[in-house]
């Protein structure tokens, strides 16, 4: 099995304090740092945008797991990439053309995740599967950090790990929305290899971020 990635999500960050913040991260062993961009449309919510991704880039040399919950998507990914996402993420239903969007991701050197979102079912990717690097499970309904976790998005998770050695595919399994230490090992034990984490990295254990990131990977 791959080994267990953690992306610690900056939506949980003091946003006064960024920069420090992914510093923080960095130092504590996160594999990644993921950037969770809204813009209100596709999400009941607005965070960031290129120009602030672009800035904390500078402050860190681990790869940026962008997650895109925008809509209209492809008009943006050029931006995003070249503001320094690593790794642009992508809803089959904010794209028209999902083959045209993750050309498009690939044309520009980036590696191409796919998101579900809970209500999202697994056979509208089948397709993408061999063209993509990661396939993210939304484990919440996406909008807002500090959600409660969704036990049966774990079912697409076994599905995608099945898939995956039926058709010898190497795509990563990532999760996001209420990770916590317990239900951490659930998704890992379903075959999830990426964590995305953030009240529990930034809160738990009086914000001891490197202890909190070691709790999650561990099953």
């Amino acid at each position: 099995m791959k080994k267990i990635q953690i992306s610690p999500s900056i939506l949980s960050a003091d946003f006064s304090q960024l920069a420090k913040e992914i510093k923080k991260l960095e130092e504590g062993g996160a594999d990644m740092i993921h950037v969770d961009v809204m813009d209100g449309h596709f999400v009941p919510n607005l965070t960031i945008g290129p120009p602030v991704i672009k800035s904390l880039k500078k402050h860190s040399s681990l790869p940026f797991d962008v997650h895109l919950m925008i809509s209209p998507v492809h008009k943006y990914i050029e931006d995003f990439s070249e503001a320094g996402a690593d790794i642009i993420t992508i809803h089959p239903e904010a794209t028209d053309d999902m083959n045209n969007s993750i050309s498009k991701i690939k044309g520009l050197n980036k590696k191409v995740g796919v998101s579900l979102n809970p209500e999202t079912k697994v056979e509208v990717i089948l397709q993408h599967l061999d063209k993509i690097d990661l396939v993210l499970i939304m484990s919440v309904n996406p909008g807002f950090g500090g959600q409660k976790f969704m036990p049966e998005v774990l079912t697409k998770v076994r599905d995608l790990k099945k898939l995956k050695i039926e058709k010898k595919l190497d795509f990563d399994i990532e999760i996001d929305g209420g990770i916590n230490f317990e239900n951490s090992k659930q998704a890992i034990e379903a075959g999830a290899n990426i964590l995305v984490s953030g009240t529990t990295i930034f809160k738990s254990n009086d914000g001891d971020i490197k202890k909190n990131i070691e709790l999650l990977r561990s099953k």
